[in-house]
């Protein structure tokens, strides 16, 4: 089992950066995934970011290529997202998510077995 923990979320004004962080714990080093996810009101949940655990390989959607950044502690127990230029639509949940299988596709929410409880993103303009 993994046990997922997200903090770091807030309300920011536009322009603003926020940096989540994501505290794993558990059988952490069975894990091969570990993503964001995010979701906002009316919408469903979507995959920004992911990363490779033992190649660091980072995959991101392009709604936030380029502004955001996610990374892993050494010791693969922190996952993190360094969030930069936010804007309103960037509100939402986001969640932060483990697998420990190979995933074919990144973006799809069933390989991930393990979730975190999410944290409130909120970007006023």
């Amino acid at each position: 089992q993994v046990q997922l923990a997200e903090s770091g979320g807030g309300s920011v004004q536009a322009g603003g950066s926020l940096r989540l962080s994501c505290a794993a714990s558990g059988y952490t080093s069975g894990t091969v995934f570990m993503a964001w996810f995010r979701q906002a009101p009316g919408k469903e949940r979507e995959a920004i970011a992911a990363i490779h655990r033992s190649s660091g390989i980072t995959y991101y959607d392009d709604s936030v290529k380029g502004r955001f950044i996610i990374s892993q502690d050494n010791a693969k127990t922190a996952l993190y997202l360094q969030m930069n230029s936010l804007g309103p639509d960037d509100t939402a949940v986001y969640y932060c998510a483990a697998s420990r299988v190979f995933l074919p596709s990144w973006r799809n929410s069933d390989y991930y077995a393990y979730w975190g409880q999410g944290t409130q993103v909120t970007v006023s303009s």
